[in-house]
């Protein structure tokens, strides 16, 4: 499989017509149909469903546009370090990441080293633990700052200085409100909305199993989250209280939501990681070192 070739298939699959694909990539129609003809064959699976008007994805195709894409981040990420080798100090860092407020760190570093290097370009992946060390394994992150607990086994890393309160966000109306810290008992038969970081899976190693006790079985959970932004909108419209750290949304007294720590209180430890063995780009083992001198000030 050509590079460009992929390039080409990942153009239909998000125009998902092959006029307006040809278009983008100033081909002719017939080249590209060609071009994509001789991959499926290549591989030996039909890739496309050719409707009159728009194209979609079989089952395989939807399985190679996620390689595709994997392989072509990877790609142009490995052409950028080798691009700036021989260069000032430029390039590329890519740092996944789950909610935190810890990111302050990590934003303090970015600041101070485009200052000094304003070539250097920051990339910032969203999401839990899961998607980032997927993304880490393969080669597409430099770093992931990722939220107990995680299996550090793979990895070095540096735990950050601070750790993230578990607490509830709650609308300033509910009578949970009125609570300065939350027990196990106020939150029986209450809907919450919950991280998949409660969920059976990981609540035990998480702290969530040993913090409800027996009560965990029992416990209302009306909606899940990946992210917690669009939980906090749930709260808001009146769907429940939502399980979550502390510091993630504004709480302040023109909002409509609060947050109230769990008591006894329950703390999730930080690391910032990067595979072992792991060769940085220049711009890369720079972010590095700069972030354990802001770590240790």
């Amino acid at each position: 499989m050509e590079i460009r070739v992929l390039k080409y298939f990942l153009t239909v699959a998000r125009e998902g017509n092959i006029t307006r694909a040809a278009n983008f990539l100033h081909l002719t129609q017939p080249t590209l149909s060609r071009q994509l003809q001789d991959l499926e064959k290549e591989l030996g699976q039909k890739l496309l469903v050719r409707g009159r008007h728009n194209i979609s994805l079989t089952a395989e195709g939807i399985i190679l546009r996620k390689r595709a894409q994997e392989i072509v981040e990877l790609v142009e990420k490995t052409e950028s370090e080798f691009n700036t080798i021989n260069s000032t100090i430029s390039g590329n860092i890519y740092i996944g990441c789950g909610e935190t407020d810890s990111m302050k760190y990590i934003a303090d570093v970015m600041k101070n080293m485009q200052s000094s290097c304003p070539d250097i370009k920051f990339h910032i992946f969203s999401g839990n633990a899961e998607d980032v060390t997927e993304k880490l394994d393969k080669g597409l992150l430099d770093f992931g700052l990722l939220i107990q607990p995680i299996n550090l086994t793979k990895y070095d890393y540096l735990t950050m200085p601070e750790k993230d309160v578990w607490g509830i966000i709650v609308r300033k109306d509910s009578e949970l409100a009125r609570k300065e810290k939350i027990y196990v008992n106020d939150l029986i038969d209450i809907p919450l909305i919950c991280s998949r970081q409660m969920s059976k899976k990981y609540s035990n190693e998480s702290g969530f199993l040993d913090w409800f006790g027996e009560y965990f079985d029992k416990l209302n959970i009306t909606a899940t989250y990946n992210l917690f932004y669009n939980a906090g909108i749930m709260v808001e419209a009146g769907l429940g209280c939502a399980v979550t750290i502390h510091k993630l949304l504004k709480t302040d007294e023109n909002s409509k939501i609060c947050f109230r720590p769990l008591e006894p209180k329950l703390e999730s430890s930080l690391d910032i990681v990067w595979k072992k063995n792991q060769i940085f780009s220049p711009a890369a083992q720079m972010f590095l070192e700069k972030l354990k001198e802001r770590l240790q000030n």
